[in-house]
């Protein structure tokens, strides 16, 4: 026998988009795809939300349930119309075998969610068969969620600093934070090796709620010791930002810290715009009513285009590195890059580029307008004293 466990793919923005009942009718498509994928005396059930379960019985290898999988992913394709609009779902499977990976019922369940969410790590839309190895995943994640609440007690998280430079006159005008883990074991840790864990246990709100303050404290500081209006800007993760107390939060750092609100940017993401509309506007009209600024990070990697930036009251937009890495060379970016530029500059955005790293493409972003960049070229991310060494260097 096979267990199927899968679970929708961003299922939650149809609910927020389309409403509720959109929701519903799109769960009874998906669940007669499901029973037309398999057999008759096959069963399938749906868990509750958007996670269904399939019972294929009396099958006798794993290509079996191989092809099960794949006519599901292949009869998902199809859109939906919902409300008049053309929806289409795709869905992450885990598959477990039985009796190979177990006989007991829990621990075939288990198996196949951890193998559904190894499906959803390699991008979604595709299936996984669980594998003893995924245990040790789970113990290595348990491992690290007990190590990242020790080192919030113990003080072990760094910022990083890396210089915003303002193009037409190559001043340093801004600084991006950026967290490190000075683990005890394993030394310096890049946000990449631990803030999936943290945000999948809800870690990375107080470690969020870290980042702020430490950043606001070290600009207090640059401002006291004289080094000119540098902003800090500071990446939000999806969890802090549907806070409804964040506004409040900010607003109390700003105070504790001294900090004025005009020398702090918040950055977010263009998936996190899409989540929930109403709410996200309410949100950052809030915030911008404390006086920040607000920059949409990692541009052209998501869902939004520039037209529906319009209706979210942001500041600046950066485009992601993937588009400037292969500037001149690669004539799709440079068209896509110039028109990101100019497009932004009509909607009264400022312009920051990621990832500058020559002076070809230092000299494209200004040709073409661009405000501000950051990258290698200028600096790698580094300590805050590092960084005050920098500024003191472009002073001579």
């Amino acid at each position: 026998m096979a267990l199927l466990f899968l679970d929708l793919d961003h299922f939650k923005r149809v609910n927020d988009t389309l409403g509720h009942e959109a929701g519903d009718l799109l769960l009874k498509s998906v669940a007669r795809t499901l029973t037309k994928s398999v057999r008759g005396n096959d069963t399938v059930a749906r868990l509750g939300g958007d996670e269904f379960t399939i019972l294929l019985t009396d099958i006798q290898s794993p290509s079996a349930a191989r092809k099960v999988a794949e006519k599901i992913l292949q009869s998902l394709r199809s859109p939906v119309y919902l409300e008049g609009k053309e929806v289409t779902i795709t869905t992450s499977i885990g598959i477990t075998l039985g009796p190979e990976d177990g006989i007991h019922a829990n621990a075939l369940m288990k198996y196949a969610d951890l193998a559904m969410y190894k499906a959803k790590e390699k991008g979604r839309k595709n299936y996984q068969f669980y594998t003893s190895a995924m245990n040790d995943e789970v113990q290595q994640r348990v491992r690290i969620e007990r190590e990242l609440t020790n080192a919030l007690e113990n003080r072990e998280f760094l910022l990083f600093y890396q210089p915003l430079i303002r193009i037409h006159d190559r001043k340093v005008v801004g600084m991006e934070a950026l967290i490190r883990w000075q683990h005890p074991e394993r030394g310096l840790l890049s946000p990449f090796e631990f803030l999936t864990v943290a945000e999948e246990t809800g870690l990375i709100n107080p470690i969020g709620d870290w980042v702020l303050r430490q950043a606001c404290q070290d600009t207090a500081d640059l401002h006291r010791d004289g080094y000119g209006d540098i902003v800090v800007s500071v990446n939000l993760a999806a969890s802090q930002f549907r806070d409804a107390h964040l506004p409040k939060a900010i607003c109390g750092i700003l105070d504790e810290k001294r900090v004025e609100s005009r020398w702090l940017d918040l950055e977010i993401t263009e998936s996190m715009l899409m989540e929930n509309t109403d709410q996200v506007v309410a949100t950052l009209r809030h915030l911008k009513a404390l006086g920040v600024t607000l920059s949409v990070d990692d541009f052209g990697t998501g869902y939004s285009s520039l037209s529906y930036l319009k209706r979210f009251p942001v500041d600046r937009l950066k485009v992601d590195r993937s588009f400037v890495q292969d500037i001149p060379d690669d004539r799709s970016d440079v068209e896509i890059t110039a028109a990101i530029i100019a497009m932004s500059h009509k909607l009264n955005l400022q312009v920051v580029a990621e990832g500058v790293e020559t002076a070809e493409q230092l000299e494209f972003l200004q040709q073409n307008g661009c405000d501000i960049c950051q990258g290698y070229m200028f600096s790698e991310p580094v300590p805050i004293e590092k960084f005050r060494q920098y500024l003191d260097e472009q002073k001579k």
